[in-house]
């Protein structure tokens, strides 16, 4: 068997996020010259069952928010193990069972879920420069060989509205977004995203709002009195840009509640409107606004441990909108399998750093099919310029993808990536569209 594709160096850095904060970056190469580099995504409304992004703590450095720890663990331990190791980058999983081995703690507390995260996606992408194809079939095929998965483009939600920890608390509920589910392809579907983005920043400047600062995700973040003022002032963009709202139509809308963000541990304080919900009163809220709006998806419409308020919200209204995990699940396998054994959600946000290596994350996504629950690949708030996630949401033929909105760069990166890919397949190229709400 050849060498080439073992590790010759690991090395990290610390660099800056889309917020302004450190982060890792890794660079990989193979003994046959092959390179890998990844940067490592941040979030800000964490689940308190994600994996631990490990942070210095040093008060005299980046507000106590340094990486030189963890970039130090890449350095100092997993490099060295790797370059002293018979492994292989093309083993995807045999080096993520390395990292879990070696880190030693299910929350990746030793060395940091950043550190392993930052390994395990730079090897994949040495494991493809290696093997000379495009990343996205080279991650379609981890499961059993390149091109196993066919790849496909895959229906997008965009970020038009944000609040929450996104917004500066502006609104209580984190993100209101649109789904292109009429377009045709996926070049298609990122015109109409951005042309209903430019709409509704025109009509919020009718309105006197100012649309000129936007939240971390590139939404717009206006002081809107309501959470339904957002979803009317939507409706009216979609209009406004000449396209037809609806589930059935051209455009749709989704919601990112965030719900662990405004409850107490007894109720959902939502602020905006001076009310306090018990998890039936929010269940009710939730099912009005599907049906008198458009909505066909909810993410985290209850907290994260509200395990009977998730059934009985999946219940109500599951059979008609697509309910997606993300504190609840936390790209954690365990916290799936509890979801689906007590019928919580049908769909699953999709995070690397929620984990912290790639196997883990494919592992998933399986899951979540082989349930009968979409995955949706996602980004994060404190996002950096890498694409991988691109990449990824096409490599495993994801339905759904999640980004934020089409502005700032490190957004546009991922949309931008999506583009060459659609381009590179060709005129046949397989789009998720309508499809992506099957099960």
């Amino acid at each position: 068997m050849t060498t080439s594709t073992r590790f010759e160096r690991v090395v990290a850095r610390e660099v800056l996020d889309s917020r302004g904060r450190p982060t890792v970056e890794v660079d990989v190469r193979l003994v046959g010259g092959a390179t890998g580099r990844a940067m490592v995504p941040s979030g800000a409304s964490t689940g308190k069952h994600e994996a631990l992004e490990l942070r210095d703590h040093d008060s005299g450095r980046y507000n106590g928010l340094g990486v030189t720890v963890a970039v130090g663990n890449v350095n100092t331990v997993i490099g060295p193990a790797l370059a002293e190791s018979e492994l292989r980058a093309t083993d995807q999983a045999a080096v993520d069972r390395m990292l879990i081995d070696i880190d030693s703690t299910v929350s990746k507390s030793n060395l940091g879920a950043n550190a392993l995260l930052g390994v395990s996606m730079a090897t994949a992408r040495a494991g493809a420069a290696a093997e000379g194809v495009p990343l996205y079939r080279y991650l379609g095929g981890l499961t059993g060989g390149v091109g196993v998965i066919e790849p496909r483009l895959p229906l997008i939600t965009v970020n038009i509205i944000s609040g929450g920890a996104h917004g500066g608390q502006n609104l209580d509920m984190q993100d209101f977004l649109i789904v292109p589910v009429g377009a045709p392809d996926y070049r298609t579907s990122l015109e109409w995203s951005t042309r209903v983005r430019q709409s509704v920043a025109a009509l919020l400047e009718a309105q006197g709002h100012h649309t000129h600062l936007v939240a971390d995700e590139g939404g717009l973040a206006p002081f809107l009195s309501s959470h339904k003022q957002a979803l009317d002032v939507i409706v009216a963009g979609i209009e406004r840009a000449g396209l037809r709202p609806g589930r059935d139509a051209d455009v749709a809308i989704a919601i990112d509640v965030a719900a662990t963000e405004f409850y107490n541990g007894n109720e959902y304080v939502l602020a905006t409107e001076s009310s306090r919900l018990d998890a039936a009163g929010l269940i009710e809220v939730l099912a009005s606004w599907t049906e008198q709006y458009p909505v066909v998806s909810i993410e985290d419409g209850l907290a994260e441990d509200d395990w009977d308020g998730w059934k009985a919200l999946t219940e109500r209204i599951g059979d008609r909108t697509l309910l997606i995990g993300d504190d609840l699940f936390t790209t954690n396998p365990g916290r799936l399998q509890r979801g689906v054994e007590t019928g919580a959600a049908n769909g699953v946000l999709v995070k690397l750093n929620q984990i912290g290596t790639l196997t883990e994350t494919l592992q998933v996504i399986e899951d979540a099919r082989q349930a009968g629950y979409i995955p949706v690949v996602s980004a994060r708030s404190g996002e950096t310029e890498d694409a991988f996630i691109a990449d990824l949401a096409v490599g495993v033929a994801a339905p759904q993808f999640k980004v934020g909105s089409t502005t700032r760069s490190e957004r546009t990166a991922k949309w931008n990536q999506l583009l060459r890919i659609e381009e590179e397949l060709g005129a046949g190229a397989a789009y998720a569209g309508r499809d992506a709400f099957g099960r």
